[in-house]
């Protein structure tokens, strides 16, 4: 009985240890009816043993031995003095007692008391979360659909166990609020050009809200942004209805373009033709005027025996022709008598007559 005692004695300082002093009684007086009902507990006969009743009272009267017999692997538990648990790498573990929150442990090897103490395990590492689609009314009153992901990690773990009952719906249900807020003071239109700026919004509404449900929100990204199947089909009306007047309105400038450059083209054209006709008039009339200067100039200079001599050059061209008649100036009559030459111009035909 004393060894017994003292075995209990070490057993419960290291059950002491473990627990920090918190609980050990109640533990050590559970075992230690559970020992005194198991002693004090009637046999049941063993009917392939067929002992005296002799032998059975003789026995009774001794004390009864301890057997130690190996328990199943699910029950094994029930002898263990403490539990042993590893809290994994990036997590923290939650220890409670008799259902009630004690303490954290960090990462490592710990003790456990089985039966009245339990720890576990919160997970600290970053997690994505998909939300699924969900409508939303813009300001000019159009549907749209909208889904997004986002990544989040635990901060505290006491009030993401305790302080709530489902921490990641209460975060989900506070960025679909914030969206569809953000979304509703926006049109259609300028909804669907700027994700970029819903999600920066969106990100700086949320902030250390999310505090509360000991959770910090790393990064949100708007996956989808669709407006309903109606407003689809009116806005591919209108794009295709753009796109023809737009096209339309290529095609009038592009003629009027090229009929611009055809009507220039042809301006130069005729204005060059013009310009090289006045060039050529110019030209000409230079020449003319230049053809009478220098006619004009030599007429000055000339004596009249030159004048005689063009005149007598015409009459000789006029006895060659068949002219019958000839007319000449009276005054020049005498001048052309004293010519010899005169005589015989005339008389190289004898049907022609001179008329003085």
């Amino acid at each position: 009985m004393a060894n017994q005692q003292k075995q209990q004695s070490g057993f419960w300082g290291q059950m002491q240890a473990a627990m920090n002093g918190e609980y050990v009684n109640q533990y050590q007086q559970a075992q230690q009816k559970a020992i005194q009902n198991r002693q004090h507990a009637t046999p049941k006969p063993d009917k392939r043993n067929k002992r005296s009743k002799r032998d059975r009272r003789d026995n009774h009267d001794k004390p009864e031995r301890t057997v130690h017999a190996r328990m199943p692997e699910n029950r094994r538990s029930l002898n263990m003095p403490f539990g042993l648990r590893i809290v994994p790498q990036n997590n923290r573990g939650l220890v409670e007692t008799l259902g009630k929150y004690k303490h954290s442990v960090d990462p490592g090897f710990h003790f456990y008391v089985p039966f009245f103490q339990k720890i576990k395990n919160v997970s600290l590492a970053m997690e994505p979360l998909a939300l699924p689609n969900y409508s939303i009314i813009t300001k000019d009153n159009a549907d749209v659909s909208a889904s997004l992901t986002l990544n989040f990690h635990i901060t505290d773990p006491v009030k993401y166990q305790y302080e709530n009952t489902d921490s990641v719906e209460s975060m989900a249900q506070l960025v679909r609020g914030h969206l569809r807020d953000i979304i509703g003071r926006m049109d259609l239109n300028e909804a669907l050009g700027s994700t970029a700026k819903i999600n920066q919004e969106l990100t700086l509404a949320i902030g250390d809200l999310t505090n509360t449900y000991g959770i910090n929100v790393d990064r949100i990204n708007i996956d989808e942004l669709t407006p309903s199947h109606a407003i689809q089909e009116a806005m591919d009306k209108q794009l295709t209805a753009d796109r023809e007047r737009v096209a339309t309105i290529a095609k009038a400038e592009g003629e009027a373009k090229s009929i611009e450059l055809t009507t220039k083209a042809k301006n130069d054209a005729l204005m060059a033709t013009a310009k090289a006709e006045a060039d050529a008039t110019k030209t000409r009339a230079d020449a003319e005027r230049y053809r009478i200067d220098t006619v004009q100039a030599g007429l000055t200079e000339a004596t009249d025996k030159y004048f005689q001599n063009q005149s007598i050059n015409a009459f000789s061209d006029l006895a060659k022709s068949d002219t019958n008649l000839v007319v000449v100036p009276s005054d020049s009559a005498d001048e052309f008598g004293k010519l010899p030459v005169v005589g015989k111009l005339l008389g190289t035909k004898d049907n022609k007559k001179t008329t003085l």
